[in-house]
């Protein structure tokens, strides 16, 4: 019933710039921490950045300086900006929020991902 969908993916030369968007859909009271994992062929899965409902946020070293999380809590949806983007960011980039459907229970939902291909 709940669901994330992804877009914005795609294939970007190096040094460019592509907006991944999240949106949550479904029964939602609301949405506490959302954030953007990503995985990249023969590599784990790499948390790259969370976002608090207030806007606080955090990104693994790598894309500091150059990514940006955002959210719109009317549209229940998540932005990633992605900005001098490089090589070795490409990977599934893969959504997840915490998610309360009602005001009792919570748990995380993941988006099916959406492929970023950065060529050199």
């Amino acid at each position: 019933q709940v669901q994330l969908v992804e877009s914005g993916g795609g294939l970007v030369q190096a040094g460019g710039s592509l907006r991944l968007s999240c949106a949550a859909s479904g029964s939602i009271f609301s949405i506490n921490d959302m954030g953007w994992y990503r995985q990249a062929p023969g590599k784990q899965r790499e948390l790259v950045a969370t976002i608090t409902i207030g806007g606080g946020t955090n990104y693994v070293d790598s894309v500091k300086g150059r990514f940006t999380l955002s959210r719109d809590n009317a549209k229940n949806t998540v932005y990633l900006q992605m900005t001098s983007l490089k090589p070795e960011d490409t990977a599934v980039y893969l959504c997840n929020a915490d998610i309360y459907p009602n005001r009792y229970f919570h748990t995380h939902y993941w988006g099916q991902g959406t492929q970023v291909t950065v060529s050199s």
